[in-house]
């Protein structure tokens, strides 16, 4: 997915797991594309409402939340050749 900063820089990352949590929607991403051996992970939340076309996320940052996603994203992500770390 790309994501354009408030500066108007548009960032790729790219999906490696997701999850639906309360009715809110979850992604695992990596600034790392598929054929590079290491990049950064983050937790990004969709905050934008059912009848908008465009979806929009944001990072999360609130470290309880960001423990409890990353135990599910562990979980999720067991089977893949990933090493998550926080």
């Amino acid at each position: 997915i790309t994501l354009t900063t408030p500066e108007g820089e548009q960032v790729d990352f790219y999906v490696l797991e997701e999850t639906r949590i309360s009715g809110m929607n979850y992604l695992l991403v990596t600034d790392a594309a598929e054929d590079e051996e290491e990049g950064e992970c983050y937790i990004l939340k969709d905050r934008s409402k059912p009848e908008e076309e465009d979806a929009v996320y944001e990072f999360v940052d609130d470290d309880d939340e960001m423990d409890y996603l990353f135990k599910i994203f562990t979980e999720l992500t067991e089977d893949m050749d990933l090493d998550l770390k926080k």
